[in-house]
């Protein structure tokens, strides 16, 4: 018998601790699931079913859910029963059928993870949007994704009454004739609706990003990835934390990162979430003296606002975890957190929507300290590549490339839009994710720069062609460009690179405003610099780099 033979895989072919396979090029996950934890194979099991099945027993009265303003509590018996009888509502009430979409609008709340579940238990499809869209934008997502119904806080209905859309909203007003989610839970007893379950191969999720190829595209999850990730996040729940553990949530539950998190997965291990409706620094900090909160999932400017932190005055010894997502924790923005906090654990994790909002994780703080600056090693369930951009080979440890993955969580493909998709997820199912990283000889993954040309601002994903559109559309402007500036604080700010029209006494302030007007806050133009001409390819394509180290040479004038 050869060597061949008698060796299992891992043994001939991987190198060192990397996981990396030298035959296939590929990545794979070091960390292994015990069958506590085994990704559920039934086909026939869906994303609510899942997480109601893992809420503790109802004799024991556990908390939820603590809204920060109010101090109102939600226990896991009343949070079940809320999900069952707006799903109840919304099937027999609204005739909410099997693959309806249902449009959400609403800032963080108590009844934000009602709503998600409710929806997905009838086995409507999710689709959220960010309250600070403005009418133009809510409208074009209502466009593509073509709701039955939607759910709206009340100050947001404004926003939705021009698309006609027929719209709940989430709590009681002063009208009477407009009907509330808060109206359903009083009238609908709970029901379990067994006859409208869907599958794990079924839509479950359509939530908008900017995608790796600029505008803006419906990203459908499925029920399967949806398990998926949540048994994941269990794992590391179990393995990092306990169930006593008090959660704040300031993620918005729009996004991904809120979604799976707060509006689902933590559900799944009984943990407590003490729920702020929009994000405050100095609300923050009480809030965690208040609740005495010892996790807290973040983003990398609000760890970078804890570091500079220095009035004191509030207690936050009782903080024992951050973690961070949405965007690249810098190396030193890492080093002076810890210098600062010794006690806390602080740990980078990977993902993107495409993704379900995770791929890669630190198991302990031991691996995060000696690891500053990576994001973890691969989730159990997922592999990757690192390919060369140029050659499309696929590189080992420590050369640079961009990185594919694939995985149990990984999206279904972009709605309505298979040249995107095709663009995005190869024959074989790979990911390109678009960012350009390297993993080390212990298999964790180092985020080095952007291959795709989106800017990522505050967590936020601003795509250039957007904006370079709108930019356009001004009788004034004759060529533009919008490219990332580096800002400590955001991590990136949009800046315009325009051309103006002869004799046009345009001033960058109008450029500003005149964008501002269009498009949500954390899209809007922050610099301008008006340049002669616009670089390009003999394709046409803007040549972004050139116009990124003119902006860092100040050849473009930051005005």
């Amino acid at each position: 018998m050869s060597l061949a033979e008698e060796e299992p895989l891992s043994h001939r072919r991987v190198l060192n601790r990397s996981g990396f396979d030298s035959q296939t090029g590929v990545y794979n996950s070091l960390v292994q699931l015990g069958e506590h934890y085994k990704i559920p194979t039934r086909p026939d099991l869906d994303t609510a079913t899942f997480v109601l099945s893992r809420f503790p027993d109802h004799a024991e009265p556990r908390v939820a859910l603590i809204d920060s303003a109010t101090n109102h509590q939600v226990t896991y018996a009343q949070l079940q029963r809320s999900i069952h009888s707006l799903a109840a509502g919304l099937y027999h009430g609204l005739g909410v059928r099997k693959g309806d979409v249902v449009f959400v609008l609403s800032p963080n709340s108590l009844l934000y993870p009602t709503i998600c579940l409710a929806i997905l238990s009838v086995g409507a499809v999710l689709t959220s949007a960010n309250p600070l869209n403005t009418e133009t934008e809510i409208a074009k997502q209502v466009m593509d994704s073509s709701p039955k119904l939607a759910i709206a806080a009340p100050e947001e209905i404004h926003k939705l009454l021009p698309t006609g859309v027929p719209t709940l909203l989430t709590t009681r007003t002063s009208d009477e004739n407009a009907l509330s989610v808060e109206e359903l839970l009083d009238s609908c007893e709970p029901q379990e609706l067994t006859e409208t379950r869907p599958t794990q191969s079924d839509t479950a999720a359509i939530l908008y990003s900017s995608g790796t190829t600029g505008t803006s595209k419906g990203v459908i999850i499925t029920h399967g990835n949806f398990i998926s990730l949540m048994q994941l996040l269990r794992f590391s729940m179990d393995v990092t934390s306990s169930n006593n553990d008090v959660f704040l949530c300031f993620i918005p539950m729009f996004h991904i990162y809120g979604l799976v998190f707060f509006g689902l997965g933590l559900f799944c291990s009984n943990n407590t979430t003490v729920l702020m409706q929009k994000f405050d620094f100095q609300a923050m900090l009480e809030a965690i003296q208040k609740y005495r909160i010892n996790n807290l999932p973040a983003v990398p400017p609000v760890i970078l606002g804890l570091v500079k932190y220095s009035e004191g005055g509030y207690d936050l010894t009782s903080l024992r975890r951050v973690g961070s997502g949405a965007a690249p924790l810098s190396k030193e923005v890492s080093v002076g957190f810890r210098e600062k906090y010794p006690w806390v654990e602080l740990r980078q994790g990977y993902g993107l929507t495409e993704s379900c909002g995770a791929a890669t994780f630190f198991i302990s703080d031991e691996e995060a300290k000696a690891h500053s600056g990576g994001s973890g090693r691969l989730l159990p369930s997922y592999s990757a590549k690192v390919v060369d951009p140029e050659s499309g080979l696929a590189l080992p440890p420590y050369r640079e490339g961009e990185l594919w993955l694939k995985g149990s969580a990984v999206m279904k493909g972009y709605f309505k839009n298979e040249e995107a998709t095709a663009a995005t997820i190869d024959s074989d199912g790979w990911l390109r994710t678009g960012d350009l990283c390297y993993f080390d000889g212990d298999g964790f993954l180092y985020i080095v720069d952007r291959i795709k040309e989106l800017i990522k601002h505050n967590g936020y994903q601003v795509a250039p062609a957007e904006l370079e559109a709108i930019l356009l559309s001004h009788p004034h402007i004759l060529d533009a460009a919008v490219i990332p500036l580096e800002d400590e604080k955001a991590g990136q700010i949009p800046m315009a690179c325009v051309v103006r029209a002869v004799d046009a006494e345009l001033t960058a302030d109008q450029v500003i405003e005149f964008v501002a007007g269009q498009v949500a806050p954390y899209k809007k133009i922050r610099r301008v610099g008006f340049i002669s001409a616009i670089p390009r390819s003999s394709a046409g394509k803007i040549l972004r780099k050139q116009l990124v180290s003119q902006s860092q040479q100040k050849v473009i004038s930051k005005l």
